[in-house]
């Protein structure tokens, strides 16, 4: 069974930073494509960044330059890194592993 486990998110001001993690089982975890999403109240589910297998990264516009994703196979691992974070950041961020979907974590940035 895969399982997607995300944590690291929380209230923050303005300005500040987060790390967002997703911990992968039950998946070959280095073979994967990978990537966030987020979805605000009342929006559609928006990408952020996609970590493809070969180690390339892209990003959406709102996100590039403050964010960064990146990946530790040995921990089975994906990362989010978020500095600068403003308000329109506020989500609820879900990792995508594999075509297999984390449960989600709040991300509240206060101004």
């Amino acid at each position: 069974e895969v399982q997607l486990v995300e944590s690291g998110g929380g209230s923050v001001q303005a300005g500040g930073s987060l790390k967002l993690s997703c911990v992968a089982s039950g998946l070959i975890f280095s073979r994967c494509g990978m990537a966030w999403f987020r979805q605000a109240p009342g929006k559609e589910r928006e990408w952020l960044s996609n970590l493809n297998r070969d180690g390339t990264s892209i990003y959406a516009d709102a996100v590039k330059g403050r964010f960064t994703i990146y990946r530790d196979n040995a921990k089975n691992t994906l990362y989010l890194q978020m500095n600068s974070l403003k308000w329109e950041d506020t989500a609820v961020y879900y990792c995508k592993v594999c075509l297999n979907w984390g449960q989600g974590t709040q991300v509240t940035i206060s101004s």
